[in-house]
């Protein structure tokens, strides 16, 4: 060691146990991004939402977690990380038993709105607190991989939660997943975990929130409405609202001495080519597994238990992969690496686009795998690039960027491509003769609302109304994917401009 040379410093036994522990809300709140995905078909049989319904019943979680995971970050770099993560996780395991016994989707839409809010308490937290557990970069950056990796695998196994407990117990089940890894937090945390904080916070920034809520709600919402209904009025208002919010979020940021989030920290390019390969890489995990798992079980027949099943395989290669990148970016440039993951995001859509309606449960599955590839190693490499590119006091807000990068991805995941696929879908299938107009309606909103209505009809018309289904929902698939494969070709594009001279 040179007379230069700081020593290492070195995590103990308990900081990794402490990763233990923080790893128990990364999973759930990944976890509950798509556990819905497979009791979707049972809550349409049940609650009977519309296509926008259910829609947002799925993205209203990850949207409110992106409106708020900023401004949460920056209140635990004020009161306390650890203060924050345990508020957190007590409100989202009420709020979970809540959801749970919804009654309507109405209900389970608020239900949702609240999980959001106390998931959005709980994520900057985990990352944040990261920061100051592990100060040496190389263990950090492990960490980080395994933090990254059950992250990922945790969006993939929600969907494998989901079949086991649809094959044995009501949708409602879900939701009380939350009680097993809570309990655990709630009671190790305070042991294992010491309380962090900005020593020198400004004040919070109470603007700032509404003017980011502002902003990413009514973008959102624009979407889905431009999606589904086409151009009008309402989508144009929404999105000049969302601008107009974003030029006052920003300019409101860059005139503070001190703010809840350094704007220019986007100018660093390690920062926003990182944050944009984390939204992307989530956008192109969500956004396939909203169509997979409905084709796994509508299309192709399986119980839910079975097209969980199915999905394993790509779930372990997820967390191979994020944990086989760290020894491998100390001899390739980050930004090289990161740009090969989405090019694996495309090759999957782009099998799946060219397979269309002849693919397998095989091919989907081959599919997925090489899809996880990529989403296992980006994301390992772009959350430890966005967490090391600021002071550690400020941990939280950066880990809110990370997380907000994460939670838009989900959302446009599923706002756009499920959107597109519900618009093809709509123009696509056709309605046989004797069917009734308001089983007409539930037919065209979703896939799993023409298998309800189905199952009501004489055999030859419910057949000929499930042939048209399931084609017009494949169909959409192979749209969809190709909207994906232009997306994923123009942000590899940008990642390798951002990040190519970029070194780990």
């Amino acid at each position: 060691m040179s007379a230069t040379e700081q020593p290492r410093v070195l995590a103990t036994t308990k900081q990794w146990l402490a990763l233990g522990v923080l790893m128990l809300p990364t999973l759930l709140v990944s976890i509950d991004n798509t556990v819905l995905s497979f009791a979707l078909p049972s809550i349409a049989r049940d609650l009977r939402p519309s296509a926008v319904a259910q829609l947002w019943i799925v993205d209203v979680y990850p949207l409110v977690l992106a409106a708020l995971l900023v401004g949460m970050g920056n209140l635990g770099d004020r009161f306390g990380r650890r203060r924050l993560l345990l508020i957190g996780a007590s409100g989202f395991g009420i709020v979970s038993v809540l959801a749970a016994f919804a009654p309507d989707a109405t209900t389970l839409v608020l239900a949702r709105i609240l999980l959001g809010v106390f998931g959005a308490m709980l994520m900057p937290s985990t990352l944040s607190l990261l920061r100051s557990l592990f100060v040496d970069r190389r263990q950090r950056r492990l960490a980080i991989a395994i933090w990254a990796a059950g992250f990922s695998a945790g969006s993939a196994i929600g969907p494998l939660v989901g079949g086991v407990l649809l094959e044995n117990f009501w949708w409602g089940s879900v939701f009380l997943v939350a009680v097993p890894f809570l309990l655990p937090l709630l009671i190790f945390a305070p042991i294992l975990i010491p309380e962090s904080k900005d020593p020198a916070p400004g004040p919070f920034d109470w603007g700032s929130i509404i003017l980011s809520i502002l902003t990413l709600g009514p973008a959102v919402y624009a979407i889905k409405e431009l999606a589904t209904e086409g151009v009008g009025v309402l989508p144009i208002a929404l999105l000049v609202v969302a601008a107009l919010s974003g030029t006052f979020f920003v300019r409101r940021l860059l005139g503070q001495t001190n703010p809840m989030l350094d704007m220019q920290l986007f100018r660093v390019p390690s920062f926003s080519g990182a944050v944009l390969v984390n939204l992307v890489s989530v956008f192109s995990l969500l956004g396939l597994l909203f169509f997979l798992t409905q084709h796994l079980q509508l299309v192709e027949g399986l119980s839910p238990f079975d097209a969980a099943l199915a999905l394993t395989p790509g779930i372990l290669v997820i967390i191979v992969a994020g944990l086989v990148v760290v020894p491998v970016v100390r001899f390739v440039r980050p930004g090289y690496l990161m740009a090969g993951g989405l090019t694996l995001s495309l090759l999957a859509y782009g099998f799946i686009a060219l397979t269309g309606s002849e693919a397998t449960v095989l091919s989907y599955i081959i599919a997925f795998c090489v899809l996880g590839a990529g989403i296992g190693s980006a994301e390992t490499l772009s959350n430890d690039l966005i967490i090391s590119s600021v002071p550690p006091d400020k941990a939280g807000a950066a880990s809110g960027v990370s997380e907000t990068a994460y939670e838009l991805g989900a959302v446009l995941g599923t706002a756009v491509l499920g959107s597109i696929l519900t618009a093809s879908y709509r123009s696509t299938i056709e309605i046989p003769q004797g069917v009734a107009p308001g089983d007409a309606t539930a037919a065209r909103e979703t896939l799993g609302g023409a298998v309800e209505v189905a199952s009501t009809l004489p055999a030859t018309t419910a057949e000929e109304l499930l042939i048209s289904a399931r084609h017009a929902f494949d169909s959409g698939v192979v749209t969809t994917s190709w909207v994906a494969v232009a997306l994923m070709a123009v942000a590899i594009a940008i990642t390798l401009v951002t990040l190519r001279s970029v070194r780990s």
